[in-house]
């Protein structure tokens, strides 16, 4: 999938597809690229959610701009989604450091438990978005609980983005533990200071995505040139 999402990138980022045109159909990039549906479809949506591309019912897929500017994960660009992460989840990690209760932190290990066992990318994204609820839900504030479901969408949409092209999962696994040890020793700063770390990392790591295309791409001869 990120081969065939590369190669497509590129052919837009450099002008094979300008904005206003309409990409091939499936059935014909599937033959020229010698890949399944089910792979071009991840990367088509990959385009979307970089703002490259919108996808028209019974119409097809269109090219709305030539670059990748500021992703969007449902209703939420990037950019805006990572601002509120900072200020709610943050201060959010320290409350809940000092409020969590023993079933809370029981709750948040079984979670993490369950994700560095699971190899499926769905499957793990679901575990991630409860990870952050439960966090939420352990600061004692049902309000923090009501933001996060309210972004929960979109968290989960850039927990696969980050997963699928930045390979994130084992790295965030890592990250998660850090914040869960911080709220078992009921440090509030060591809590601050682990969810800081992870959030810089996912901003890292998204911030590579976006960057890539011209000088890592694909250019021509199909997504294995």
């Amino acid at each position: 999938m990120e081969a065939v999402l590369a190669y497509l990138r590129a052919a837009i980022e450099r002008g094979e597809y300008e904005v206003g045109d309409k990409l091939p159909s499936e059935a014909e990039l599937c033959r020229t690229l010698e890949v399944s549906r089910p792979v071009l479809r991840e990367a088509l949506r990959a385009l979307q959610t970089m703002g490259l591309t919108v996808s028209k019912t019974g119409k097809g897929t269109f090219v709305v701009a030539n670059a990748v500017e500021d992703p969007t994960f449902g209703d939420y660009a990037a950019s805006d989604l990572m601002e509120v992460r900072r200020h709610v989840e943050i201060p959010v990690a320290g409350y809940a450091a000092v409020r969590r209760t023993p079933e809370d932190l029981d709750h948040l290990v079984h979670l993490l438990e369950r994700m560095e066992r699971e190899t499926d990318t769905t499957s793990w994204v679901a575990l991630d978005t409860l990870f952050h609820l439960a966090v939420a839900q352990a600061s004692q504030n049902p309000v923090f609980r009501r933001v996060i479901e309210e972004i929960r969408d979109a968290l989960a949409r850039q927990s696969a983005f980050l997963n699928e092209l930045g390979g994130r999962r084992e790295q965030s696994n890592r990250e998660h533990r850090a914040i869960i040890e911080a709220l078992t020793d009921g440090s509030e700063l060591d809590a601050v200071e682990a969810m800081a770390h992870h959030l810089d990392r996912v901003e890292t790591t998204l911030t590579d995505i976006v960057r890539r295309g011209r000088t890592d791409s694909p250019t021509e001869g199909g997504p294995e040139a």
